[in-house]
């Protein structure tokens, strides 16, 4: 009910500021904004911006809807379900447009994690550990759960030249950079971003085929090997590499970059309505 009210706050706001600039104005940065409402800030302004099609929200996926998807590619495909109700929830939920044809397509999915409270202890002058005797808690493998959402929404869009899965990923865990942190008694702490008890970034680089972190890999990429030819769905990973809190507008603009991606790769299938959106605006 929270998170309802929320985005009902944000929506009106959306609304009343005449687009996103006022959402991100001085005062709205206050507010700690998960990635499930810049979401719907992008939702918002897909809708502002491309006014003929028409795009929903949608916060889980049923397994039943990924196995119906993989069952149309090959009826060998999508025939285990155990659990009947099983679905995936991305943090951010799906965005998805209507086609031509009245189906609904993805162009985003995602998501946010925090792993590692190594600064924040350390600033805070706290040890950690069984004795708490050390600086740095070794990492855990909590972000591994990434990996099924990832998978469950590449099974879902098997056919589809695109794959809009976005994670933002903040926290000790997810450095690229060497920093040195600084206790409340002045003796500094060096977290190391190559330490292999502190980082997990190779344990997400298998979503993306250890392609570069910071990109937009929306667009699916066709490799080929001999006579073979494989098409990878990679996730578009991102991590402020010092382990900082990510800014809500720059989220948006990355959100919004991969949506409008996704658009573009669609556009064969949504080309009745932009095509009737430009005749519209010559007369």
């Amino acid at each position: 009910m929270v998170r309802k009210k929320q985005s009902n706050r944000l929506t009106d706001q959306h609304k009343e500021s005449k687009g996103v600039e006022g959402i991100f104005g001085k005062n709205a940065r206050r507010h700690d904004l998960s990635v499930g409402d810049i979401s719907i800030l992008v939702l918002k302004k897909l809708e502002e911006k491309y006014n003929t099609l028409k795009f929903r929200h949608r916060n889980k996926l049923s397994k039943k809807e990924v196995n119906g998807a993989l069952k149309k590619i090959d009826s060998y495909l999508g025939q285990s379900l155990f659990y009947k109700t099983a679905h995936i929830k991305p943090d951010g939920g799906l965005i998805e447009v209507r086609d031509d044809n009245d189906n609904w397509r993805v162009v985003l999915v995602s998501e946010a994690k925090y792993q590692g409270k190594d600064i924040h202890n350390i600033k805070a002058g706290k040890l950690v550990g069984k004795k708490n005797d050390q600086d740095i808690m070794a990492a855990g493998n909590a972000i591994e759960r990434s990996h099924k959402n990832i998978s469950e929404i590449a099974n879902y869009m098997l056919t589809e030249p695109h794959f809009p899965y976005v994670i933002f990923l903040e926290g000790s865990n997810f450095l690229t950079k060497t920093i040195e942190v600084k206790r409340p008694d002045n003796r500094i702490v060096t977290l190391r971003y190559d330490s292999g008890q502190l980082n997990r970034l190779d344990r997400l680089s298998a979503a993306n085929y250890g392609m570069p972190f910071n990109e937009n890999l929306c667009e699916n990429r066709s490799v080929s090997y001999d006579d073979k030819s494989v098409m990878l769905q990679a996730a578009s990973m991102y991590t402020t590499g010092d382990g900082s809190r990510w800014d809500p507008e720059e989220m948006f603009k990355i959100m919004l970059d991969i949506a409008e991606t996704s658009l573009r790769l669609l556009a064969k299938d949504i080309f009745t309505q932009i095509t009737y959106k430009n005749e519209m605006d010559k007369m």
